[in-house]
């Protein structure tokens, strides 16, 4: 309990003294023009109430990761704790504050737009690819674990529940945003707020034992050897920690933000309150099966990859009664619909960029949004355990690119480009080693030290290379002495 209560600590302690000096690094100005004023079309650019966009963007990135990612990830042992903590504020946190700070210095650009601008073109042209194809699997996989929630608590079919949830996303990828988000998220807010604070409690207050288990030491609880610490639980525990996905929906709220200076509570703070959320799930999962061994069996029993679904369910009822349970599930099956929903938002706005295509008029919103959904649909259609495996490695891929691009961006102005710098040579080391390490179809199976090892090589590789552009900023900062 005592670690856990200072993995709280801890985690809120980072947005004061963390987030202030992120704050510091960029410099922020409060009275500085923003892309909502500037650029307002009544579309997507649109300034909103600060309490608005911060519980748009926390339903943004929450979703299922930081519930489904934390019961799964649990299973790596008390590292997963550390890993949360830290991940949070030393990664995931500083990659949505920059991104969305990169964003508002560009006019509201997308986040392909952003990175393109700092790593060249051909990546530009690459992350734009990868970051649609990324966000069409979030609202495919977005639509079918809640649409199989919603079909366990009602008589109604889960093929119905998809296209009532498949009718929502259209209307929220067109109508501006104000109208269905703006209005929605402070309602499904709400529930999952309910959710965490009541199982929070229980936490603190009931008659509850968490055992992490760090006297037994912070090596995996599983069972195979396919399942190390590293670095498939930096991957496995992403939304929680630090997710590609988050730079995708940063430039989304950027264009709605009144104020240079809310940036930090906004961005930064609703990535903490994501963490917290993966913590009281990690802590809740582990406390309410009894310990490790007693999770795996009870994942055992879901062969069907149900698991996941079937325990939120039983903690959310056993925990906080009927009403309360109800309420909490309900908050489960909004946060990964209204993720959903703003991921193909997202991907819309950058295919619009790409194109320079403006979405004033339903019509030209038609030409972009329609080909997406017929999209999503054939993904829908792939399992959705492959589905996740896929989406947890192209997520922390993506997280490279954006903090490669902040680390250059900072460095460009001159400012200390090593909080970017370290997380992004961790990122890029987790990322080659699990595609390299993990067990076909999503990896290629090979050996875990060649792996790590070659990891290891790209990340100082991708240093290495930053330094020589270093260099070539000083020389070109150097005035040329006449002879």
């Amino acid at each position: 309990m005592h670690s856990f209560i200072i993995s709280i600590i801890v985690l809120i302690g980072g947005y004061f003294v963390y987030g202030a000096l992120m704050e510091r690094v960029f410099g922020i100005k409060k009275n500085r023009p923003m892309p909502a004023y500037t650029r307002r079309d009544g579309i997507d650019y649109i300034p909103m109430a600060t309490w608005k966009v911060f519980l748009v963007q926390f339903l943004n990135i929450a979703g299922l990761g930081p519930i489904f990612g934390a019961i799964m990830g649990i299973m790596f042992g008390p590292a997963a704790f550390l890993w949360i903590v830290l991940g949070t504020i030393f990664a995931g946190a500083v990659h949505d504050f920059t991104s969305a700070m990169m964003s508002i210095r560009s006019g509201g650009a997308s986040l392909p737009e952003i990175v393109g601008r700092e790593l060249g073109t051909p990546i530009k042209n690459f992350v734009r690819i990868w970051s649609v194809l990324l966000l069409i699997l979030v609202g495919a996989v977005f639509i079918i674990s809640p649409a199989g929630l919603l079909a366990g608590m009602t008589a109604m079919d889960r093929t119905l529940w998809v296209g009532i949830i498949f009718l929502y996303y259209m209307l929220a990828t067109l109508l501006p945003i104000d109208k269905l988000i703006g209005n929605l998220y402070p309602v499904f807010g709400l529930a999952l707020l309910f959710m965490a604070a009541g199982l929070l409690c229980v936490l603190l207050f009931g008659d509850v034992t968490i055992p992490v288990g760090i006297s037994d030491g912070f090596g995996s609880r599983y069972a195979d050897d396919a399942h190390p610490v590293f670095p498939m639980m930096f991957v496995s525990i992403a939304c929680g920690a630090i997710s590609g996905f988050h730079a995708t929906q940063s430039p989304m709220m950027a264009r709605c933000l009144k104020s240079e200076k809310l940036a930090r509570p906004i961005f930064y703070g609703a990535m903490v309150a994501e963490g917290l959320v993966a913590l009281i799930w990690a802590a809740a999962t582990i406390a309410f099966t009894g310990g490790y061994e007693q999770l795996a069996d009870f994942m055992a029993a879901h062969p069907d990859g149900s698991g996941s679904s079937a325990l939120v369910h039983e903690i959310s009822i056993d925990w906080l009664g009927s009403i309360g349970g109800v309420l909490a599930i309900l908050g489960v099956i909004a946060a990964p619909i209204t993720t959903g929903d703003t991921a193909l938002r997202s991907s819309r706005l950058i295919i619009a960029d790409f194109l320079h295509l403006d979405q004033r008029k339903i019509l030209k919103r038609l030409i972009i949004t329609l080909p997406i959904f017929a999209f999503t649909f054939l993904i829908m259609c792939i399992d959705f355990n492959v589905l996740w495996r896929y989406f947890a490695w192209c997520n922390q891929t993506l997280a490279v690119f954006t903090l490669w691009a902040a680390t250059v961006y900072l460095a460009r102005h001159h400012k200390a480009y090593i909080v970017t710098l370290l997380p992004a040579m961790f990122m890029s080391a987790v990322s080659v080693s699990y595609l390299l390490f993990a067990r076909r179809p999503e990896g290629l199976g090979l050996d875990w030290s060649l792996a790590i090892g070659c990891g290891a090589a790209v990340a100082v590789g991708l240093l290495l290379l930053f330094m020589k552009y270093v260099r070539g900023l000083k020389r070109e900062a150097t005035p040329v002495l006449s002879q």
